[in-house]
């Protein structure tokens, strides 16, 4: 089975960049689709992005949409989160999450996940 490994986070000033990595080991990720998720202190997890297995597919929450983006490198067995132009309420860990099914905006459709990685914007 796949299994998440995320990498990248960090603290970044608002509106400036920062690249997510998720390494997935295991079976190639052109058989899933991925996605990433996020949690602030307080706040349920929510969905932030996905992208269907072949990569020609992605959703993206509104509050993200025009400034995140999803790319994935099945080659590389990587899925990364392109953080540009990032805001404080940006702020949260992140997860990468993977499923053998249709791709979700729904954290319970996805079956493994990773252990998070910290992003941290400064106003």
């Amino acid at each position: 089975q796949v299994q998440p490994v995320e990498s990248g986070g960090g603290l970044v000033q608002a509106g400036g960049s920062l690249r997510l990595s998720c390494a997935a080991s295991g079976p190639t990720i052109s058989s899933y689709t991925m996605a990433w998720f996020r949690q602030a202190p307080g706040k349920e997890r929510e969905f932030v992005a996905a992208v269907s297995r072949g990569g020609s597919i992605t959703y993206y929450a509104d509050s993200v949409k025009g400034r995140f983006n999803i790319p994935k490198d099945n080659a590389k067995n990587t899925v990364y989160m392109q953080m540009n132009n990032p805001k404080p309420a940006d702020t949260a860990v992140y997860y990468c999450a993977a499923t053998g099914g249709v791709t979700s905006m729904t954290g319970h459709d996805y079956h493994y996940w990773g252990q998070g990685t910290q992003v941290t914007v400064s106003s």
